[in-house]
């Protein structure tokens, strides 16, 4: 079995003897592995109406469990984006009734966000249909592959983690 990374690995050999090109063979699957992931993300979002940032941000609600609230901090510290940029999304996903803020009532000055029913049916649906979409492609894969891959991919990872 061969694919497109094996046609331009040769064509680099050829080019270039002199180099060791063991990590093209690796990383330019994974690059074109994530794109085809992307768009999948992208296809299941838009049919649950969403974006990519809002699912993002109510799927950090979703993971947090019932009552699914968290302060803003830890929302930021979810989905990794700046104090700004985070009002702003809570701001357009209350405005689209996903979520709601409340006080906080164990500090005074600070808010939760918390997930409404019509942002968890949302953020599920989402999940569930992005879920299929990578089910479908480890499909070629056993189980037992799935996990060996999991486990490898996992340790190149963890350096950044």
């Amino acid at each position: 079995m061969r694919d497109e990374v094996d046609d331009l690995s040769e064509d680099w050999a050829r080019e270039r003897p002199d180099l060791d090109l063991s990590p093209v063979a690796v990383f330019s699957r994974l690059g074109r592995l994530s794109r085809h992931l992307d768009l999948a993300r992208r296809d299941a979002f838009t049919a649950h109406g969403i974006e990519s940032w809002e699912f993002d941000v109510l799927a950090a609600l979703r993971r947090a469990g019932a009552p699914y609230e968290l302060s803003p901090g830890r929302l930021l510290r979810e989905t990794l984006v700046t104090s700004g940029t985070m009002t702003n999304r809570v701001d357009r996903l209350a405005a689209r009734g996903f979520v709601e803020r409340y006080p906080d009532p164990e500090d005074r000055r600070g808010v939760l966000v918390r997930l409404t029913p019509e942002g968890k049916e949302a953020v599920d649906g989402a999940f569930e249909a992005l879920l299929d979409a990578e089910a479908g492609f480890l499909a070629d894969l056993s189980e037992d592959e799935q996990h060996q891959l999991a486990g490898l991919l996992r340790s190149l990872l963890v350096r950044f983690s």
